[in-house]
């Protein structure tokens, strides 16, 4: 049994780049478009990023703004590619922390409002009477199975969930690679570093 499972852990060993490979196939699409946004509403964003108000009061708003987005946009470029996937990792995991600190950390660990979870604060709680009068105007007031019927309501909490979750996904990226046999960085490190390309 010991002998077997130890052939079936040889034999996984072939497609350990499946895992970075998904990794970068979820991360690329999604960093892309944060990206793509912020550079297509760069004025809003540069706005956002200076205004100490109901943004994040920043300084050097345009450079920081044009950082975030090339980071995204371009890093996860480089990520689906995987090329240079451990050197692109350290910015976006930066810009992950950042966006975690400056932009959710105030609302706790939910992305989503779910005042049934253990994980939920007070803001949380809060938002289950604001989502139920929502509902209740909705349903007087709406055509109310049109409007969810591409799914029911919910209140966005914003908090660090999906940030961190990304941060950790790029913390595997940066600590592994891209992966072998799928990515850039395997056939370029195995042309020009021959004993070095288990990455």
């Amino acid at each position: 049994m010991i002998q077997l499972a130890e052939k079936l852990l040889s034999l996984l060993k072939h497609f350990d780049g499946l895992a970075p490979l998904a990794i970068r196939i979820y991360l690329a699409p999604i960093l892309m478009q944060a990206g793509y946004n912020k550079l297509s509403h760069f004025s809003d964003t540069v706005e956002w990023f200076a205004n100490p108000d109901w943004g994040l009061g920043l300084p050097m708003p345009a450079v920081l703004a044009a950082l975030a987005a090339g980071t995204e946009l371009f890093g996860a470029i480089f990520l689906l590619l995987g090329l240079a996937t451990r050197l692109v990792a350290i910015p976006m995991i930066f810009t992950m922390v950042v966006a975690a600190v400056t932009v959710h950390w105030q609302n706790g660990w939910l992305a989503i409002a779910d005042p049934s979870s253990w994980l939920a604060n007070e803001q949380v709680l809060a938002s289950a009477d604001k989502l139920s009068r929502a509902k209740e105007i909705l349903q007087e007031y709406g055509n109310y199975d049109w409007l969810t019927s591409s799914g029911s309501f919910v209140v966005l909490n914003n908090g660090i969930e999906f940030a961190a979750t990304y941060a950790l996904m790029l913390l595997v990226l940066l600590m592994y690679g891209g992966g072998r046999y799928t990515s850039l960085d395997y056939y370029l490190a195995r042309r020009f570093m021959p004993k070095h390309h288990s990455s």
